[in-house]
Order: structure tokens, then C-alpha cells, then sequence
């Protein structure tokens, strides 16, 4: 703790964002840099607290009074070794996590807290930058054969840290790039995907075997992948998304979410997209339903897209501005706002949706009514309230209900827990032998900084089955 009194004389300051008229009119990143005397200052907002309740906040168990210190006294390089001991991949966190760790500084109880999210952003950048992140592949290998199904970061961090234990890891993906919702899923404008294949080049030439297009289940079956291999981990994803059973709901313009991110993404890095199925929000009246990150995902693309209007509809009540002091150190119950709510449309609470119509197959109407909280806590329909919204495209964000159930499962057969997810042990093994699971596919869809977690902590529980003990850090 450099300056003891820092936290008293220095605020907090928001990270610099692009222009909403600029950024508008591309699929790059929102946020700036921020400059080093600057950060240094945020930086020395952290006050090494006795209990630092950042750390317990943080999933991967960041050693996040450690780096702030380093960068408040410009030792960077110290910086990213210490960051780089507890997550794999911070440039990842850094952009995408919702910072758990800020909700449990210390500083939130009374004040704004410590700018974490945004120092652990820019110890990454700057170590790619000055040439410190290089591959560091293993000196001998084990002998022992990991399958990884799924290269979204729980994949990715379950694969670099076997690697690391010295085990040949091979990486199999359905889709035609690596990196699972990283890639397909949120959108450039959160994640440029050069970041993304930035990390996994280097996962590659530390020893990672990476195969695209091999939907396991399909081809190759997961028979055979047992066969050729030590111990198999699932990281599927929990993709299937949840639907809405309402009249008209087989209508023509209403999708889910994935559907159309998937498609977005896939067209803004150049790759195919089945004409016939286009998904485009352009001239459109957009509703979403769903008011989570899925939902401002949407939000920022139909944006992009050159939609007519669009409206967020959320079932549940609007949160408050400001959380209530006992919610700490816990992720309080407040209005969220993304960079995509800065870019236009509306959000309505307590809203419950009736049905869709239309003419010649596809939406027109979305029918709603105004919602309340009845005594037994869900959302009740409050009469004399319905009306009538105009859309031309509908998107469903609405959640997910665990992993998709493919050939895979139909083959596998691993037990289902009652949210929908695999169904894991203490140590992150599935009722099938030899087979593991982690990230979203064994907790539901979750926070990236869950899923690193997740990885690296089935990482070392397959290196115990497989050796006997494990030197690994979970």
C-alpha cells in the first residue's frame, strides 16, 4: 500500500468510451485506454485491506491487492507474473467479467470502489505490448491423452493448465473457429476476436492440439474419443436457450438470442452465413425480451444494424440505483446499464407477454401485459393493463437451460442435475468414468471468470485421477 491515504483523496474515474456516434458505425471496442499516471492513481485507491474481500469476491482468487500495488509503483512486469498465477487469460476478465471483486471492495461500502476490472486490463495490454506474454510449453511429457470438448474458456483454461502438468490436450470444437461463445456469441464491440485468436495462438505453439469442425457425438462419437484418450473433459456451454411457449410463437422474425448473435458475429468476421436464414435487424421495430447481458448484447447490435426502434421488455421489477448497504460484500441488486443501453432503446419492467401476431406468417404485434409481484414472489398478469407493441423482429434472451442435448449426451448419458447442467462430484467428475465436466456445461450459464475457475480447478482434479496427485493451482 504505497499511499495510505489515497482512497480519501482520490475518486473514482470512469473508463474513457469511444463516441456513441462513432462507435456506432463499427464493431470495435467501446472502451479507451487509460492513460499510465491516471491508472497508477486509480491504482492506489486499493488500501490492502487486513481482509481483502476483493480476493474472496473473485472467483480465480486474483491477488488483487498485490497488482494494484505493483501498478500504483510502475513494476509491470511484476504485475503480470502475480495476475498471471491465478487466471489464464486477464485480457479476457478484463473486458467481459462484471467484476464480483468491485462489489466485495472494501471502498463499496460507503464509496465507489477500486477500478479493478480496469487494472487488470491494462497489466495485460501492456505485458502483450512490451513482448512479457510468451508460450511457455512444458519440458516433458506425461504420456496421458486429455480430450477437452469445447473451446470456450473453460476449455481454454482446462487445456492450458493440463498442458502445463506435461499431458498431450486436445482441444475439439464443432464450429470452424476456437473459442466458443468468446467467438461466436459476444458480440466485437465487447471482445474484439483478435484477442481472442491472439491467446489462442499461443496455446498452440505451447503443444495444444486445437480441431475444428469435430462435433463430438457426430463425428468423431464420444466412444471413439474415449477410446483414444486418458480422461475427456466437457465444456460445451450451456446453449440451449430458454423459449417462450405463447400464441404465435411460430411466427416468421421471432428467434432466440444465440441464433442471431451467432449470425451477427459470423458476418462481421467475414465467415458465411446461410442466406435463407438470415436474421437482420435493419428498418426493423425490434423487441427483446430479456433485460440480462444477452439482451444488451442484442441491444448493441440491432443498433449496428440500422434498426427502426427497439424496446427491451423484462418480466421481473426494475432494480434500484443504489444497493442496500447489507447486500455487501455480495453482487448487489442494482440497475446495471452496458455501453449498448448508452446507444438507445428502451427498457420496460414488470411486463409479462401474451402472444405474437401477424399476417402472412411472420410478427407484427407482440402483446403484452403489465405485471406484479404477487405474495408467493412470482409475476402475476395485472388485468386491464394489455396492449400492443409492433414489431418486426423479436428476439428471445431469456436465458438458457443448460447444455444443448445433442448425440453427445444421448451417447454419454452422464447424469443431469436438477438446473439442467451435468451433474459433477467435489471433484468435478461426471457418474460417467474417466469423464469430467466444467464451466457452464456442470453450473449453468455463469460469469467467464466462473468458467476459468471451473477450468482450472477440473484441470487439477483430471491430473490427480491421472497421476495420482497434482502439483496444479486451482
Amino acid at each position: 500500500m504505497g499511499d495510505p491515504r489515497a482512497f480519501l483523496t482520490i475518486g473514482r474515474k470512469k473508463v474513457p468510451r469511444r463516441p456513441v456516434d462513432e462507435r456506432l458505425q463499427d464493431y470495435r471496442q467501446v472502451y479507451l485506454p487509460v492513460p499510465e499516471p491516471e491508472l497508477r492513481r486509480q491504482a492506489a485507491r486499493c488500501m490492502d485491506c487486513g481482509v481483502p474481500f476483493c480476493n474472496t469476491g473473485c472467483p480465480v482468487d486474483n491477488l488483487i491487492p498485490e497488482w494494484n500495488d505493483l501498478v500504483y509503483r510502475g513494476q509491470w512486469r511484476e504485475a503480470i507474473d502475480r495476475l498471471h498465477l491465478t487466471n489464464n487469460f486477464p485480457e479476457f476478465t478484463g473486458v467481459l467479467c462484471p467484476a464480483p471483486c468491485e462489489s466485495a471492495c472494501v471502498l463499496s461500502i460507503n464509496d465507489e470502489p477500486v477500478n479493478i476490472k480496469e487494472v487488470e486490463r491494462s497489466i495485460i495490454e501492456r505485458a502483450f505490448a512490451e513482448g512479457w506474454v510468451v508460450p511457455d510449453p512444458p519440458t516433458q511429457r506425461t504420456g496421458r491423452r486429455v480430450a477437452i470438448v469445447g473451446s470456450g474458456p473453460a476449455g481454454l483454461a482446462a487445456a492450458q493448465q493440463l498442458n502445463r502438468a506435461g499431458h498431450s490436450v486436445t482441444v475439439f470444437e464443432k464450429d470452424d473457429a476456437i473459442g466458443g461463445l468468446l467467438t461466436y456469441g459476444i458480440p466485437d464491440f465487447k471482445i474484439e476476436k483478435s484477442m481472442v485468436e491472439r491467446r489462442v495462438a499461443l496455446l498452440a505453439a505451447e503443444g495444444i492440439d486445437f480441431v475444428t469442425g469435430a462435433h463430438v457425438g457426430v463425428a468423431p462419437t464420444i466412444h471413439e474419443v474415449r477410446e483414444d484418450y486418458d480422461a475427456v473433459l466437457l465444456a460445451v456451454g450451456a446453449l440451449a436457450g430458454r423459449d417462450i411457449d405463447a400464441p404465435g410463437r411460430h411466427l416468421g422474425g421471432i428467434h432466440l438470442a444465440m441464433d442471431y448473435l451467432v449470425q451477427q458475429n459470423r458476418r462481421v468476421g467475414g465467415r458465411p452465413v446461410d442466406p435463407a436464414a438470415e436474421i437482420t435487424a435493419a428498418g426493423k421495430r425490434v423487441v427483446i425480451l430479456g433485460g440480462g447481458d444477452t439482451g444488451a448484447d442484442c441491444l448493441g447490435n440491432v443498433h449496428r444494424q440500422g434498426c427502426a426502434s427497439v424496446e427491451i421488455l423484462t418480466r421481473g421489477i426494475e432494480p434500484p440505483n443504489d444497493p442496500h448497504p447489507l447486500e455487501w460484500p455480495d453482487v448487489p441488486f442494482v440497475l446495471r446499464s452496458w455501453p449498448a443501453h448508452e446507444e438507445g432503446g428502451g427498457r420496460k419492467y414488470d411486463v409479462l407477454v401474451q402472444g405474437f401476431t401477424g399476417s402472412r406468417g411472420t410478427v407484427e404485434q407482440v402483446h403484452l401485459m403489465d405485471a406484479e409481484r404477487s405474495a408467493d414472489g412470482t409475476m402475476q398478469p395485472r388485468a386491464g393493463n394489455e396492449r400492443v407493441l409492433d414489431a418486426d423482429l423479436v428476439l428471445l434472451a431469456i436465458g438458457f437451460s443448460g447444455p444443448v442435448r445433442d448425440d453427445l449426451f444421448s451417447q454419454l448419458a452422464p447424469e443431469i442435475g436438477p438446473t439442467g447442467a451435468v451433474a459433477v462430484n467435489d471433484g468435478y467428475a461426471t457418474t460417467v468414468p474417466g469423464v469430467f465436466a466444467a464451466g457452464d456445461a456442470m453450473r449453468g450459464a455463469s460469469l467467464i471468470v466462473w468458467a476459468i475457475a471451473d477450468g482450472r480447478k477440473a484441470a487439477q482434479a483430471i491430473d490427480h485421477h491421472l497421476m495420482g496427485a497434482s502439483l496444479l493451482k486451482a
